[in-house]
């Protein structure tokens, strides 16, 4: 084994045959590696890498064997087959479905009409022989396609070729070999190589023979060591079904969902920013004593609302994915982030790695230039027809054609968009056409998706009723711009595509962050040059992620009779109020985990209580107030008795997301504080939880919001380690009018005077005593000359929302060179 690994090493040349001596057949995986894709294929010289280079840092791979491209081609040569598939395919037009659908079969047919070589029949049934030596006789194994060209970094040829599954015995294992050469000349590999640019002829198949993971006793999936929406490196994304892997990789099933975060992991951390759970209705199985190889099967109802992998699972793969990450990517000498499918034995419980390939769409991206999509009405959208996963963060539109048998798809017309259960690789030859993908089943990681990624167009994957609901001739809008959730639309509504190039963007001594709410976005935001996060609001994922009143948790059993729907959305967790600290502490390091190590400022709670009343189970909890907006809001809730044991699930969240997770970029800020007094029983309250300022660099900021905050700065400075001005209670509370009241609407202004005394006051007692200070309005954005006041006040930071940032950072920078002329 040392000099396996020694040889897996270099990269220098691929091991040769000795002078004279013919090229072998059949080389063992674990005689292999990168260097040997000529011989192998991307597929089995990646399976051979990890073997040799990997296992000795944990990773288990099952062993196996492979043809080699000299077997593949010696059989074309040996029966003469070059010349009669150059024949089959000199009028071979892929534009025309007919047409590569007859030169295809022809090929194919020719393939397996002819036979194997004795010598390579023998080489085959010999190393098949040693894996029943190792593992029993007729062992089963995975009979799996690897082309030569597989896996370029610009081309996926992922599943062109065929997969045979639980095969066992020596004709068996022959048989599938056989129909995997035939498989290079399937239509959709085809089609993909004459849009490469590769040449048919050029290419040759190796077929990897490997032990099979028996996770149709267990569960299987897919996991990038990126994201592969937004292409943000800093995440795994890990997808689990029941059963084998086939139904993840072709969409079959709509499989739960992990993200893990790679920096704090590596720290020793549990960073498991989000888990998602999918309806996983069927498993493939060993079809044992049946007449085919493999079968579908329900999964009971009870195993659908469990996740398929417990959390010291989830942590190991992502541990794995970063391991041969980090190996690909010194190889390669650049980051190389991957694209990887594990499988779980259900008989030793222990996990595999079956294939690990270098991911092929964003990591070809340019990083110097942010495209953004978004209707030039938001708001206005009808009430969407189908909804299901989002992928890319595009808008598509066009006809709806809804085709169910890929015999049919020269139905389809270029630029429609192509609604169907789901696909598989057959589909290609038409995917290439359409101008979005919609799909019934299907994840993140399935086929659509990561098609529909690769020709940047949106698609929307999981729907569940798509092929019922849309109708073939409509026009509709599908959009994947608003989140993880992806919504198709009636009609074509009009959007706009922006396009900012990052080059050479000025960077000014005024920090500009950002003000993020929707944890769905963030990843994708974290793409815009910023200086962090100024404000994360916790009302976005507490009325949206959570729903529900936190007091309704802690006395479930009474809520839950006034509330029934409280049992589907807790489902997951036995212990009530831990639903919402897990919600909470997903959202908020989801957010965190996409701007670190940058200083994400925290706002805990701010609900009025007529907004907490519109929670789950929350009317029983809050009082009628007239006027909510100056009541019982921000830090008098935090230590009242009637909300404490409420504010406790929020600090055990925060506490979670920097000391197990070791976010510790959070910042927290407590809004609406009153009085001095009022800032030291908060710090207080949430040093019982364990949120000690000061401790592991705890950073506690106020809001700056009210009159008293400015008056007595000075004294606020000896509690906070920062303030964050809200202008718009600031605003309100200043000009002692209701912001909600369309009779004073008029007054309100930002830029009034006395508001802006009141701003430059407070700008000058915190500096003073060498304290943080920035803003959190929106008014810097809508009014230049209010950025510009801020700049010669001396503010530290700007926070604004993320369609107004860069436009403000150049008002910015050109405020700043004005100050120093």
């Amino acid at each position: 084994m040392s000099d396996g690994a020694t040889r897996g090493s270099q990269l220098q040349q691929p091991s040769q045959p000795q002078l004279g001596s013919e090229p072998p057949l059949v080389l063992p995986l674990t005689e292999v590696g990168l260097r040997d894709v000529a011989q192998v294929g991307g597929k089995n010289a990646s399976l051979g890498e990890m073997l040799q280079q990997l296992t000795s840092k944990g990773i288990q791979v099952p062993t196996g064997f492979a043809t080699t491209a000299h077997a593949y081609r010696q059989f074309i040569a040996s029966a003469g087959l070059e010349e009669k598939l150059q024949e089959i395919f000199k009028d071979l037009d892929i534009e025309n479905v007919q047409n590569l659908r007859e030169r295809g079969k022809a090929a194919r047919t020719l393939i397996l009409q002819t036979p194997f070589p004795p010598q390579l029949e023998q080489a085959i049934a010999e190393a098949y022989q040693k894996l029943c030596e190792r593992y029993g006789p007729d062992t089963d194994v995975a009979v799996r396609s690897s082309a030569t060209a597989e896996d370029l970094p610009d081309a996926s040829f992922a599943g062109q070729q065929e997969t045979y599954l639980n095969v066992r015995g020596v004709r068996a294992v022959l048989n599938a070999c056989h129909h995997c050469f035939a498989s290079l000349f399937t239509d959709r590999a085809i089609s993909y190589r004459q849009i490469k640019g590769f040449d048919h002829f050029q290419v040759a198949l190796s077929v990897g023979v490997q032990k099979m993971v028996r996770s149709d006793l267990a569960c299987s999936g897919v996991m990038f060591s990126i994201d592969p929406e937004t292409g943000f490196k800093d995440a795994v994304l890990i997808t689990a079904a029941y059963g084998l892997g086939e139904n993840v990789v072709q969409g079959i099933v709509n499989p739960d969902e992990y993200v893990v975060f790679k920096p704090t992991l590596k720290q020793g951390l549990r960073p498991i920013l989000s888990r998602k759970l999918g309806s996983k209705a069927l498993k493939l199985v060993y079809d044992e004593g049946g007449s085919r190889s493999t079968k579908n099967v329900a999964v009971p109802e009870s195993l659908r609302k469990q996740y398929a992998l417990r959390d010291e699972e989830i942590l190991k793969l992502a541990q794995w994915a970063c391991l041969i990450e980090e190996h690909y990517s010194a190889l390669r000498g650049r980051f190389t982030p991957m694209d990887i499918e594990w499988a779980k034995d259900g008989l030793t419980g222990e996990l595999f790695i079956v294939q690990a390939r270098p991911e092929t769409v964003q990591s070809q991206k340019g990083a110097n230039q942010l495209t953004t999509y978004r209707f030039t009405q938001p708001g206005a959208q009808p009430e969407p027809l189908v909804r299901g996963r989002a992928v890319g963060e595009a808008i598509g539109q066009g006809t709806a054609r809804v085709i169910l048998d890929v015999r049919r798809s020269d139905q389809f017309q270029a630029g429609e968009v192509l609604v169907t259960e789901k696909t598989d690789p057959d589909w290609e030859p038409i995917m290439k056409k359409a101008s979005a993908i919609v799909t019934n089943q299907g994840g993140r990681t399935c086929h659509a998706a990561i098609i529909a990624r690769e020709l940047g167009i949106p698609a929307i994957v999981g729907c569940g009723n798509a092929t019922q609901v849309l109708r073939s001739g409509e026009p509709i809008t599908v959009s994947c711009a608003e989140g993880e959730e992806g919504r198709v639309y009636p009609g074509l509504l009009p959007y706009e595509v922006t396009e900012i190039p990052l080059e050479e963007l000025p960077r000014p001594r005024t920090q500009l962050m950002m003000n993020v709410g929707n944890p769905e976005k963030a990843f994708g935001l974290s793409g815009i040059p910023c200086d962090g996060v100024g404000l994360a609001r916790l009302e976005f994922i507490i009325a949206n992620h959570i729903q529900v009143h936190p007091l309704a948790l802690l006395n479930y059993e009474q809520a839950v009779k006034e509330e029934p729907r409280l049992a589907e959305l807790t489902a997951q967790h036995p212990d009530k109020p831990e639903y919402f600290v897990d919600k909470l502490a997903q959202g908020v390091s989801t957010i965190a985990a996409a701007f670190y190590p940058k200083p994400v400022i925290v706002r805990l709670s701010d609900f009025k209580s007529n907004e907490y009343a519109h929670l789950l189970g929350g009317s029983r909890y809050e009082p009628h107030e007239e006027n909510p907006m100056i009541g019982w809001r921000g830090a008098s809730r935090y230590t009242d008795p009637r909300y404490r044991e409420g504010f406790a699930l929020e600090c055990r969240a925060m506490k979670r997301v920097r000391d197990e997770m070791g976010l510790t970029n959070v910042i927290l800020m407590i809004p609406f504080c009153r009085t001095p007094e009022e800032g030291h029983k908060v710090l207080e309250e949430m040093a019982r939880h364990g949120l000690v300022r000061g401790e592991n660099g705890l950073q506690v900021y106020v809001m700056c919001e009210l009159p008293s905050n400015v008056i007595l700065a000075d004294e606020f400075c000896q509690i906070f380690d920062g303030f964050s001005i809200g202008s718009n209670d600031l605003t309100q509370l200043t000009l002692g009018l209701d912001r909600d009241s369309a009779l004073v609407a008029h007054l309100f202004d930002e830029r009034h005077e006395a508001v802006r005394r009141m701003i430059a006051q407070v700008i000058q007692t915190v500096k003073s005593h060498g304290r943080k200070i920035g803003i959190c309005g929106q008014a810097p954005s809508d009014y230049p000359d209010f950025a510009r006041f801020l700049v010669q006040a001396g503010i530290d930071s700007i926070s604004l929302n993320p369609d107004s940032l860069l436009k403000t950072l150049l008002v910015v920078a050109e405020a700043e060179a004005a100050g120093t002329r």
